[in-house]
């Protein structure tokens, strides 16, 4: 059976965040004292009759056997009561801190896919503003920690797969980055049951074949693989070999922005308004391709220390021309309590975007 070519696309950067224990952490984070505990994000099972399912739970949990997706009665089995502490879960908290991670992954690039509240891939490749991208996501990693104040691994390479095992690699506050020529080494020696996807009814599957780490299950063909696990198997045997050419999928886009970084920085309140203009140009031009408009502006302005400020206006009716825009950015700049001395990066950006159907309407009551 003829194996199909595989075309490996080296040339992207991606960034995996996952938070670390992102809803206990929270916890953690408003009521100290709970570090020093067995926390568990769930109903308290003994008051509900035994039922209810974890959430998530803290680290010290974790050292006792408690997992996500576990019955709560069994939490309450494994750890010591002098230790276990269980919390309601609550969303509309775990919500609100996600939507400030994400304004963060929103100052590096917009090409990001969600994955849930506390992870998310980010496609960097064509980001000109950290043209070291592992600083960008030591620098994004910081961020998180100053905004939020909670931890985060981050992963990078060349593709999502990659990206993922990297930032589940050295959790907590991980940071693992693998380059292309070194894929393949550490795909060799990663245990069979750390590849995404292989899960505790695959493993023991792979290893009745002999497959208990990345080189022995290089080692099995192609059509092997798919003859044991059908559409499964094409997929280990690529990633066996580091491929995986998924792009990031940025799901209905929510804004439409235009940002540019300067190599001669911008010294003068002129030079400003005239780099101002020529953003609002182009974000007036991208809402009347996709017919949308807004009726948030964003703007955004970096120095040459990576200094960053964004401020934000919402108004009562739609934006969209290119004058309005500019209006409110400038409004924006001249809003900053400390203007810097030198400008390398500008953005604006239109949010709580709508489609143009949607009218501003006047009632004269």
């Amino acid at each position: 059976m003829l194996e199909l070519p595989l075309l490996n696309d080296t040339s992207r950067k991606i960034i995996h965040v996952d938070m670390d224990a992102f809803y206990a952490s929270i916890e953690e984070r408003d009521e100290p004292r709970l570090r020093q505990l067995a926390l568990v994000i769930a109903h308290d099972p003994r008051t509900t009759g035994g039922k209810g399912v974890v959430t998530t739970a803290n680290y010290i949990a974790r050292q006792y056997g408690v997992h996500s997706a576990m019955p709560a009665s069994q939490a309450l089995r494994l750890v010591p009561k002098r230790l276990l502490v269980f919390r309601e879960p609550d969303f509309t908290k775990y919500r609100a801190v996600s939507a400030q991670i994400h304004a963060l992954f929103h100052q590096v690039t917009d090409l990001i896919e969600p994955v849930a509240l506390d992870e998310a891939y980010l496609d960097v490749t064509a980001n000109r503003d950290f043209p070291n991208t592992i600083r960008l996501a030591l620098w994004l990693q910081d961020q998180i920690r100053r905004t939020t104040g909670l931890t985060s691994s981050i992963g990078l390479s060349y593709n999502k797969f990659l990206a993922k095992e990297a930032s589940e690699y050295n959790k907590p506050q991980g940071r693992t980055v693998i380059l292309p020529e070194q894929a393949q080494a550490f795909l060799d020696r990663l245990p069979i049951g750390e590849f995404r996807g292989v899960g505790a009814k695959t493993a023991p599957q792979l290893e009745a074949l002999g497959i208990t780490d990345g080189a022995s299950l290089r080692a099995h063909s192609q059509a092997e693989l798919i003859a044991a696990f059908g559409k499964m198997g094409l997929g280990l045997y690529q990633h066996a070999r580091g491929v995986d050419n998924r792009p990031v999928v940025v799901r209905d886009a929510k804004s439409v922005g235009k940002e540019r970084t300067y190599r001669s920085v911008l010294t003068t309140e002129a030079q400003v308004q005239a780099q101002l203009h020529e953003l609002a140009a182009l974000v007036a031009a991208a809402l009347a391709r996709k017919q949308k408009h807004g009726k948030t502006v964003v703007l955004k302005v970096r120095d040459p220390e990576f200094n960053t400020l964004t401020r934000r206006i919402t108004q009562d009716h739609y934006v969209a021309g290119e004058a309005a825009l500019y209006a409110l950015a400038w409004q924006l700049w001249q809003s900053l309590p400390v203007k810097p001395e030198a400008v390398r990066l500008l953005g604006i950006t239109a949010t709580g975007l709508d489609p143009q159907q949607y009218e501003n309407i006047d009632l004269k009551l």
